[in-house]
């Protein structure tokens, strides 16, 4: 969308998006500054923030079906409109990725839901793992078919295909996705009879309360969601601008080696399968008790990983490379630890509850494209010190918080009781 070699004139187009046909391709290039291409970027996470906590309460109401379908459809409508909103200007693409952030947090706080109802208890790590390994080879699969798409079509292309995409599965969904095991016509007896007896049986389903008090005082539940923050902010950092770092402080040139830029999602797809499957061998053999497996993944993910980060700017580029690989590797074993947390301590609370994990998830990727840009515009070679330093203290103080609060087993505030609680 931005590719100002592609212009005759670079100056004709101004940032509030004015474009013309690129010689021969047809296809409109915009002249936006990198601080709107930031702004423009940075808009979908602020949608999502707004929405995770809203949207994780509407999915315990309305139901998981339902809200997937619903996030589904207007994200993939919207997604269609890009082009079309990016031809109308700044404010219109602004507001359109906005809005495709509320949506998408519908999607994305629907996923709680059905492992309440579908996840047995031993197999949770590993059902919550594929879910998000599926979110990074999305991720990854576009990261590839892209480059071919806008070489060959055009870069609008990109937004019409996966836009179509996405209401091709939203189509799906309606076939294939049911709230639990009892109503989905499809599975056998026997799969849903072994479901519905893994799990713990509920009085009631939730109602239109929540003990938000309780739940801010809570302090496994801080806990949890200081987790939520540390991951993602390593795993924003690394994924995000590992190919900025690797050219700034180790100059290659990664424009042609899609191969090393992809590295981090690869290595996340392994190992979030191979910690999640660990996980759920070590419960279903009782050789630790869950909050144990929940510490020990919390201490064997942070504390290595805070020990390379601090030793990756005194080692050689090749061995920084290998490092940042085996830093990420130890942070994906704990990918899926707060969202089984969550079942672990607040079942019934769970759709609402990974909603404002989520929103700590996206705060810290909003923080991190701020503090990055500060330092490394000061000094990147020194910036980039000083964020692995950070990092590692930040894994650090968030597995000392885990280790001394963090809770395997439901809280008080999250059980079945009939006394009266604060509304939402």
């Amino acid at each position: 969308m931005v590719n100002n070699t592609g212009l005759p004139d670079p100056s004709n187009f101004s940032t509030e998006g004015n474009s013309e046909d690129m010689p021969g391709g047809g296809v409109p290039v915009y002249a936006w500054s990198s601080e709107t291409q930031g702004i423009i970027l940075s808009s979908f996470f602020y949608g999502t923030l707004i929405s995770f906590v809203p949207n994780g309460y509407l999915a315990g109401i309305l139901g998981a079906r339902k809200s997937l379908a619903i996030g589904l459809l207007m994200t993939s409508l919207l997604t269609i409109l890009i082009p079309f909103a990016a031809a109308q200007g700044v404010p219109c693409i602004i507001l359109t990725r906005v809005t495709h952030g509320i949506f998408q947090g519908f999607a994305i706080s629907s996923l709680p839901c059905f492992w309440r109802k579908w996840a047995p208890p031993l197999e949770r790590n590993l059902l919550c793992g594929i879910s998000t390994c599926g979110a990074l080879l999305g991720n990854f699969t576009i990261f590839i078919a892209s480059g071919f798409i806008s070489h060959s079509l055009g870069w609008p292309y990109i937004f019409y295909i996966f836009g179509a995409i996405g209401l091709a599965f939203c189509a799906l969904s309606f076939v294939l996705i049911y709230d639990d095991p009892m109503t989905h016509p499809y599975i056998s007896k026997s799969e849903k009879e072994y479901i519905i007896s893994s799990l713990p049986i509920e009085v009631r389903p939730p109602g239109w309360s929540l003990p938000i008090k309780a739940m801010a005082g809570s302090l496994p539940l801080w806990a949890i969601m200081i987790i939520e923050f540390c991951y993602f902010w390593i795993f924003a950092s690394m994924t995000v601008s590992f190919p900025t770092l690797i050219n700034t402080m180790f100059y290659f040139d990664t424009r042609n080696n899609g191969l090393l830029s992809s590295l981090p999602s690869i290595v996340s797809l392994i190992t979030i399968i191979i910690g999640s499957q660990l996980a759920d061998f070590l419960l279903s053999r009782k050789i630790l008790s869950p909050v144990m497996v929940r510490k020990f993944f919390i201490v064997l993910g942070m504390l290595p990983g805070a020990a390379l980060f601090i030793a990756i700017p005194y080692v050689s580029k090749y061995i920084a490379i290998v490092i940042l690989i085996l830093s990420l590797v130890m942070n994906n074993l704990y990918a899926t630890v707060p969202t089984v947390n969550i079942l672990d301590i607040a079942p019934r609370y769970n759709s609402f509850l990974c909603g404002v994990a989520n929103a700590f998830a996206t705060l810290s990727q909003i923080i991190i494209t701020t503090v990055f840009g500060f330092l490394i515009g000061q000094d990147p070679l020194n910036g980039w010190k000083t964020i692995f330093f950070l990092s590692a203290a930040i894994m650090l103080i968030g597995m000392i918080i885990f280790l001394m609060f963090g809770r395997a087993e439901i809280q008080d505030w999250a059980k079945e009781r009939t006394d009266r609680t604060t509304r939402f």
